[in-house]
């Protein structure tokens, strides 16, 4: 199609967006993924479910992302219940947004609701001595006596953070009744991580990076297969594999190409981008942050058409995908730290600045960045990061990129 044609359609689909209102498009771009879909019906069909992993558990193949004002969106939380989006996840760490205490303040009103929903929240910190706190707070919020799945949030290295003593508590506190099952989430060096997590007996799911850049990597492949025959469940999330730009369109020709035909089909590039992951029979669910109504109903019409994603279409993303590169981090950060003697997280920067940039969520970004150490970031921009901008595989700009966000984010 020529660009032309494709520019002219492309004016008239965001016209028509405009009639759903203004509100959704202030959702981040990341969990806005099929915010620009007209709805294909009135009433969307269930959302099928898959087994996850091998522990017994059968879970939605979309599942709620609770990092939003849930308190004050019960309405919507009793729609994603009718249209079968029954994984919930949430996270001490949400609760600057209220997340807990909105699940269970809709768990207190709707308690016969509780057998159908997977519910899952994590502890921000990773020594055993403060987890067992962490989840009793998470219990008493969400007005629940267990949770379905408890991680422990954002590892970076599972030999180092993961332990003998972390199963041990795991196994107590299965035994106790408070959870049913455990494992991690992890956007930093997922696929060393999923491979050792593999390895490990008691780590029943995970929670990872997982999107149409990552997914055809030789490694990363291995360490999902490798995972899915150990029986470890597995959630995707970041499907939308938003980049550090600011410029978050990026169109390239792959990608005006894919806006065309999604126009043309009745769904968008970034629903195509959802379903390339659903494709993948070894994922169990998709977690994504919908705050809106119109968000979670066009996010069910997605989880509820696998047929949308074509050959072509998937071409088309791995083109798009392989002309952005050097403005995605693939997260693989032990790569680049590395070459800098760990003096500064730039896997974590990376991110912090795609939040603030692709998400629009500055206030998010800027208290995780305060996170890091004041004597770290003194001295993030007198390192010199040339043998970590060799060593990046997608080619990034790390100096340029870690030195602006000590003007952006602080």
């Amino acid at each position: 199609m020529k660009e032309k044609a494709s520019s002219i359609s492309r004016r008239n689909f965001f016209k028509t967006l405009g009639a759903l209102g203004v509100g959704a498009m202030a959702a981040p771009l990341e969990v806005r993924a099929a915010d620009k879909t007209i709805a294909k019906s009135s009433n969307p069909s269930v959302v099928p479910q898959r087994p996850f992993g091998k522990t017994g558990h059968n879970v939605s193949i979309l599942s709620l992302g609770g990092m939003f004002d849930t308190r004050n969106n019960q309405i919507l939380l009793r729609q994603a219940v009718k249209w079968g989006v029954t994984y919930w996840d949430t996270a001490t760490y949400y609760n600057s947004w209220g997340s807990e205490e909105g699940f269970g303040k809709y768990l207190a009103k709707y308690p016969q609701d509780r057998k159908k929903i997977f519910l899952v929240s994590k502890s921000p910190s990773k020594k055993v001595s403060k987890m067992s706190q962490y989840l009793d707070d998470s219990l008493k919020f969400l007005k629940t006596d267990y949770l379905d799945l408890y991680f422990v949030h954002a590892v970076n290295y599972v030999e180092d953070e993961l332990n003998d003593d972390t199963r041990k508590w795991a196994e107590k506190t299965k035994k106790d009744g408070k959870i049913k099952l455990f494992g991690f989430s992890t956007h930093s060096n997922m696929a060393d991580n999923l491979f050792r997590a593999s390895k490990l007996d008691w780590i029943d799911g995970i929670m990872t990076t997982y999107n149409f850049r990552v997914m055809h990597e030789l490694k990363m492949k291995t360490a999902i297969e490798a995972c899915y025959k150990a029986g470890i469940g597995l959630t995707a999330m970041k499907t939308q594999a938003s980049t550090t730009q600011v410029d978050t369109g990026q169109e390239t020709d792959a990608s005006k190409q894919l806006v065309a035909r999604s126009i043309k089909k009745g769904f968008t590039e970034e629903q195509a981008r959802l379903v390339a992951v659903w494709k993948d029979q070894r994922i169990a669910s998709i977690c994504s942050q919908m705050p809106s109504m119109t968000l979670l109903k066009a996010n069910v019409e997605a989880a509820t058409n696998g047929d949308l994603l074509s050959k072509t279409d998937t071409e088309l993303l791995q083109e798009h995908s392989k002309s952005t590169a050097h403005s995605y981090c693939a997260g693989c950060k032990s790569i680049c730290e590395m070459t800098i003697h760990n003096q500064a997280p730039i896997g974590d920067v990376m991110r912090y600045l795609m939040y603030a940039r692709a998400y629009k969520e500055s206030r998010w970004a800027k208290e995780e960045f305060e996170r890091i150490p004041d004597a770290v970031r003194e001295k993030m921009a007198r390192i010199d990061y040339t043998e970590a901008e060799k060593a990046c595989p997608n080619r990034l700009a790390i100096g340029k990129l870690m030195r602006t966000s000590l003007i952006e984010l602080a």
